[in-house]
């Protein structure tokens, strides 16, 4: 089954995750470890996200520096058929174009075909560590919508390169990402919400969102989609919080603004057990109060978070 109808046909609300590929080098038993962790919850799907090479500078023994470009967590797509195969899980390979030029995107396309996974989150991908000549080149796509054209011409059997093949018996489907607080670089919400328009319009089934803390945001932004005509699925993305320092890191790196009365509580953590405490008591008051309102799904962000995803699940499923 497909995402959307995972999501359509399920009588409570969803229950998924979001996973890291490991360090290049190591097992791909941590990530199975984090998954059988949260087996018990019924996972309909489980995304696996996928990194791009870092540009960066290694010194060398004789002084001088070398340019290398390095690829920390390489294996998306084959951890992807992993899961599906060992789990029975719909798994969800993040498609980006940041980092990967318009070529490597349709062979990973050719091989996800090839392995049976047939579901994607299409992403722009972030521009850390991102060398400059990745950024600028017609190789590369600039925008997720671009790569969405791209997922939509192979799915009717056109090549990169514009030449024709027998297209794939089972077309692929995707979601896309958006965006409650706005995308940073938005210059309003009314342009944000013109593009999820567009995705939507383009072929996305349905929209999960940047991890958000006040619901509140979720709900308008729930609203002004309906006005303007976006009825697929919103799947609000949820990050427990697990150290400190996010009460400042959040907001800074991911745009998400913390409701007065999380970061008060946070204020007054003196240790990372602390602000986990904090983190686990409100993600189930947050994730309750979702489900009161009829949210389809609860996507977890589990990045350094899977026990506090648990103990939130436990609660709330």
């Amino acid at each position: 089954m497909h995402v959307i109808e995972h999501i359509n046909s399920s009588t409570k609300t969803a229950f998924s995750f979001e996973i890291l590929p490991p360090l290049k080098g190591n097992s791909i038993r941590k990530v199975y470890a984090v998954i059988d962790k949260l087996l018990e919850f019924d996972p309909k799907y489980i995304n696996i996200t996928s990194h791009h090479s870092e540009y960066l500078f290694r010194d060398l023994p004789d002084g001088s520096f070398r340019k290398v470009n390095l690829r920390k967590r390489p294996g998306s797509v084959a951890i992807a058929s992993a899961i599906q195969n060992k789990y029975g899980i719909t798994a969800v390979p993040h498609i980006i174009c940041k980092g990967f030029t318009k070529e490597e995107t349709e062979y990973a396309l050719i091989d996800l075909n090839f392995l049976g996974v047939h579901d994607l989150l299409l992403l722009r991908g972030d521009d850390k560590g991102l060398d400059p000549a990745r950024q600028t080149s017609d190789e590369y796509h600039r925008y997720a919508t671009d790569l969405q054209q791209q997922v939509n011409n192979f799915n009717v059997g056109i090549s990169v390169d514009g030449t024709s093949f027998e297209a794939n018996e089972t077309p692929f489907a995707y979601g896309m990402a958006c965006y409650p607080e706005k995308h940073e670089e938005a210059p309003n919400m009314e342009s944000d919400l013109r593009f999820a328009l567009r995705k939507v319009r383009d072929g996305a089934q349905y929209l999960v969102t940047q991890m958000f803390f006040d619901n509140d945001k979720y709900y308008e932004f729930i609203a002004r989609c309906r006005q303007e005509g976006i009825a697929v699925p919103i799947i609000p993305g949820v990050k427990p919080i697990v150290f400190k320092d996010q009460l400042h890191v959040l907001p800074r790196v991911f745009r998400s603004e913390l409701p007065e009365p999380l970061a008060d509580e946070l204020r007054k953590c003196r240790t990372d057990d602390d602000a986990r405490l904090v983190g686990v008591e409100w993600g189930i008051r947050q994730c309750r109060d979702l489900i009161a309102h009829g949210v389809p799904g609860l996507h977890f962000y589990t990045f350094m978070a899977s026990d506090s995803v648990y103990k939130i699940a436990r609660e709330i499923y």
